[in-house]
């Protein structure tokens, strides 16, 4: 019988691959490409940190298209805006955001589009449909997710590759399959999904289900799983700092509550949050 090492607790999990991604003496975090993260959006966030905690109340209803790796800590956020803006109510929207970015471009009612990856943002600033310009907001990494007790066995990504392990992964168009591809790459192996997701959240209930014995999501998503699910770490060197960029929508009629949006975001209160559902700093 094979045995799986012992797994450690996800939040263990997430500050060992928090200090592995940040560990470097410049001090800037890298990804499979080596590419620094965006030291503007540091700057951008103190901006904004201090802009929201002298900012009036807003009101007026919003709609925020959010990638589905978002859904728990957005929707706190959005409890901890409207607490402080009473007259003002977001709406929320969570899929892909290959999806929904694709959905703005159709004519999709969206105030505020918050991505999980740079390149469906630069969909959007491409075909000039942002209000403003976009920030990144936050980091996300990968993880290996199987099921609780890891009755597979799995131990790393190799073990990914092997023709027994049923693997399921985003669709490679959306940015948790994007990722998923360049990590299987950097690992120098192939694999064969049994199942390609809409969205990652589809991923884990792929495995949570029981339907496959590991999937490739945020660590994030592993977190919000809870005790129905454990993590299997992707070392370093070979995972992918996913960063995640927010923006207003250019059609949105409603600029100075979107604007108030992003700054909550990125304020110490929407950090403070993010960082609480196990998302990095950007």
């Amino acid at each position: 019988m094979r045995r799986s090492r012992p797994f450690l607790p996800v939040f263990l999990l997430l500050f060992g691959i928090f200090l592995a991604a940040c560990g470097d003496d410049s001090g800037s975090s890298t990804g499979s490409t080596g590419a620094p993260a965006t030291t503007a959006a540091t700057a951008s966030s103190a901006a904004s940190t201090s802009a929201a905690s002298t900012a009036a109340p807003v009101s007026g209803d919003i709609t925020v298209f959010a990638a589905a790796s978002l859904t728990d800590a957005f929707n706190e956020i959005g409890s901890a805006f409207t607490a402080a803006n009473p007259d003002a109510k977001v709406t929320f929207s969570f899929d892909a955001s290959s999806a929904l970015v694709q959905q703005i471009s159709q004519g999709a009612p969206a105030d505020v589009f918050a991505s999980a990856d740079t390149s469906n943002m630069d969909k959007l600033t491409t075909a000039g449909l942002n209000g403003s310009a976009p920030v990144v907001f936050a980091t996300n990494l990968l993880a290996i997710i199987v099921p609780k007790g890891n009755p597979a066995g799995i131990t790393g990504v190799a073990d990914l590759a092997k023709p027994d392990v049923k693997v399921v992964v985003c669709a490679p168009e959306v940015p948790c399959g994007k990722y998923a591809t360049q990590v299987f790459d950097a690992a120098k192996i192939t694999v064969t999904p049994v199942s390609q997701e809409q969205n990652v959240k589809g991923v884990v209930t792929k495995v949570t289900s029981g339907e496959a014995d590991a999937g490739i999501v945020y660590i994030t998503d592993v977190m919000a799983a809870g005790d129905k699910a454990e993590a299997v770490t992707i070392p370093n060197d070979i995972n992918v700092v996913a960063k995640y960029p927010i923006a207003s929508v250019k059609a949105s009629t409603h600029a100075d509550v979107d604007q108030a949006f992003i700054d909550f975001v990125l304020g110490p209160d929407g950090q403070q949050i993010l960082a609480k559902f196990g998302f990095m700093a950007p």
